[in-house]
């Protein structure tokens, strides 16, 4: 099922009452055709119900001004999700590692939509929210390899809607979303074989990814169809390594040996490549097979960490 996540910097703007009348209408009518799409459910920070439509309006003002409106409302309260927009990121309060701006102020629906991988819904009243797409500002703490503490700054784009028109270029991905439901770390086990062809997991990865947290299901998920994107169109031959698609590092010398797992044919190999996961310390170690044009992930979780 996917996600809309709305969007607060979209509300309690300054325009006249008849734009605002027109804005809710459209709301409602996008996130009601998202919805039947995709049995999609609207997540927000706060009731919408305690929302400003623009300034000095509030819904409460908006739904008892017509019986039209008050049918408006009840659509889309069925709609609603009940947990706030917070409850997406991982529990360890990801606001410590990964923050998303959009010109300059932090926004936390905009953020979600992008972290879950789902579609951010706006007001349509300002300008900057007539795309179906919006670019974010993405801040995130990573943690190198030596255990060094950075702040990297890049943008992303999230899905984005506002009215009618923005549903046709995301309407393939909806229902592809709908029909995959890779809503579980156990459901990305049981479908590695379809999902990940040219990637082979090692069997001590099924505890792993059974036990993943729901927080981290969506960006391990992400993170190996980059990995499966990038060895698919591997030739070992004149190759020694895919193009990939994401960041991938190999361990230094001095923490290859926590590295090292029993492989598929019972010898003991280094598998220090990984790429990450964020926000946090989030890895996935595998070594190259080139032989097999795969690579063998004999790790996903957070950073290994040396036994005491």
């Amino acid at each position: 099922m996917p996600l809309l996540f709305l969007n607060e910097k979209s509300w309690g703007t300054a325009c006249d009452p008849a734009r605002a009348e027109r804005a809710m209408a459209d709301f409602v009518a996008v996130v009601r055709a998202a919805a039947a799409e995709g049995g999609a459910t609207l997540v927000s920070e706060v009731d919408v119900k305690a929302l400003e439509i623009v300034e000095g309006y509030p819904i409460n003002k908006w739904i008892g001004a017509s019986p039209r409106n008050r049918v408006l409302w009840q659509r889309l309260r069925a709609l609603q999700g009940r947990s706030p927009v917070r409850s997406v990121f991982p529990a360890e309060d990801a606001t410590d590692h990964l923050e998303y701006r959009h010109d300059g102020e932090v926004v936390l629906g905009l953020g979600a939509a992008h972290f879950m991988d789902g579609i951010a819904v706006s007001l349509p009243v300002a300008r900057p929210w007539q795309s179906d797409h919006v670019t974010l500002e993405r801040s995130e703490l990573v943690e190198a390899d030596d255990g060094a503490l950075d702040v990297r700054h890049d943008t992303v784009e999230v899905r984005h809607l506002s009215a009618d028109p923005h549903l046709d270029g995301h309407l393939e991905w909806i229902r592809k979303t709908r029909r995959d439901q890779v809503t579980t770390g156990s459901r990305i086990w049981d479908s590695r074989a379809d999902l990940y062809p040219h990637l082979a997991f090692l069997p001590r990865v099924e505890d792993q990814l059974r036990d993943l947290s729901p927080h981290w299901v969506v960006p391990v998920r992400r993170a190996l169809e980059r990995l499966e994107e990038a060895v698919a169109a591997w030739d070992p031959a004149t190759m020694a390594e895919p193009e990939w698609r994401t960041k991938v590092t190999p361990e230094g010398e001095t923490r290859k040996r926590v590295c090292r797992f029993t492989d598929l044919d019972g010898k003991t190999h280094t598998f220090d490549l990984h790429a990450r996961f964020t926000p946090g310390v989030g890895r996935i170690h595998f070594r190259l097979v080139p032989e097999e044009r795969t690579i063998r992930l004999a790790h996903i979780g957070s950073k290994i960490r040396p036994e005491v």
